[in-house]
């Protein structure tokens, strides 16, 4: 797969017009009614049009220029609550979106005089929903290991009295548009510097389905949907970051008179821990050690994200010393075996409201030769960082 920055000729700092302007010269020039059997503009077409769709999305960019095409899915199923995979799309799929970029349904139709009514909506039943986002709180413990969520969305369902058709007479309540006469489309003949062309556009009366309701449903007053509640499953994938978005295909508003649903976009949002900060896939904690345990050692417990967990300190363990829990971590939520690790940092605590006894025997220790620091070389300083660099690594 190339490089959809390359395939559409921009830079990675590429703006969203300068995307949008070389994705139109691309389409213009690899039109299949241009080149005509040309099965290599027709390849380089559909080529442009799968990188338009990933760099005109500013989430699915964001993904990409992260993780290249393994952040758009790989061969992921998508269905409902997936991330989804990225497939490749027929022609008749990338003229319906072309309306996104030349207006109406396409500049093609009059230009090169192919298509007329191939993007036709007339027979489509209904208008399409509209789509809905909501937010999802996730623990650290949800997203270690995925899991599946329950929301309510208020949203508009169904019409049941007149089952989505928004007629109180069923199907048999409508009649044919005088507008559009039935095909659901109004087209406007216009010039531009490439000629005479025929702007395409749904039609204002019917919106598109060639049909308008003789007797309106007294429930849904002829949309066919009211305004209700649903529960909705999310599927959330071990892995998932705070403000992951993930899209539920058909969760979102029903459509008017039984058209499609549109989607519901679930944006994830990581709760807190009471112990635990998570820095990518690995975790940290802070261990706070008494000055007694740090210098004899000690066995002591940890939180992690299945319980607690037995650690045995070292004597002489010092303040900052970094220890580590393999694989207590986060899962890669591109590749569940790749998991990060816990971190736990030692912070030796000094204790402030000593009693007079324990003034009394930390006295007698002040001057022993066993509790004094050693005096840090020059070379032990410039090796800090280049040691928490070899840590990680």
């Amino acid at each position: 797969m190339r490089d959809f920055y390359e395939v559409l000729g921009v830079s990675k700092t590429a703006s969203a017009d300068e995307i949008k302007k070389a994705y139109r010269a691309q389409a213009m020039k690899y039109h299949p009614d241009r080149n005509p059997g040309d099965k290599e503009a027709e390849a380089k077409f559909k080529e442009a049009a799968s990188a338009y769709e990933v760099l005109s999305d500013a989430e699915k960019r964001q993904r990409y220029d992260r993780f290249g095409p393994a952040g758009l899915g790989g061969n992921a199923s998508g269905g409902a609550g997936g991330f989804g995979g990225f497939q490749e799309r027929d022609i008749e799929d990338i003229f319906r979106n072309f309306g996104d970029i030349f207006g109406g349904h396409s500049i093609f139709d009059g230009v090169f005089g192919g298509g007329n009514n191939r993007r036709s909506r007339a027979g489509q039943r209904g208008v399409p929903g509209g789509n809905l986002r909501a937010k999802l709180q996730l623990s650290l413990e949800d997203i270690a290991d995925g899991v599946e969520k329950k929301i309510n969305v208020k949203k508009y369902v169904s019409c049941k009295s007149c089952n989505a058709t928004g007629s109180a007479d069923g199907d048999a309540g409508y009649t044919t548009c005088t507008t559009c006469s039935g095909t659901g489309e109004v087209r406007q003949v216009a010039r531009s510097v490439f000629g005479q062309f025929v702007n395409v556009s749904a039609c204002p009366t019917c919106n598109g389905e060639g049909r308008v309701v003789k007797n309106k449903c007294r429930s849904c007053y002829g949309e066919g949907r009211i305004m209700g509640e649903e529960v909705v499953s999310i599927n959330v994938p071990a892995g998932a970051t705070d403000q992951n978005t993930m899209t539920v295909r058909g969760g979102g508003h029903a459509g008017i008179r039984g058209g499609p649903s549109g989607d519901l976009n679930v944006e994830f949002e990581e709760v807190t821990h009471e112990h635990l900060v998570r820095d990518g896939l690995n975790l940290f904690y802070e261990l706070n050690l008494s000055v007694v345990d740090a210098a004899l050692g000690a066995d002591v417990e940890v939180p992690t994200l299945k319980g607690r967990v037995k650690m045995v300190i070292d004597p002489g363990t010092q303040s900052g010393k970094l220890l580590r829990l393999r694989g207590k971590g986060i899962p890669d939520v591109h590749n569940r075996a790749q998991r990060g690790d816990q971190i736990v940092r030692v912070q030796v605590w000094t204790p402030k409201n000593l009693s007079q006894e324990e003034t009394r025997l930390l006295e007698k220790l002040r001057h022993s030769p066993g509790v004094q620091p050693p005096v840090k070389k020059t070379e032990d300083k410039q090796s800090f960082f280049s040691r928490m660099s070899a840590f990680f690594n």
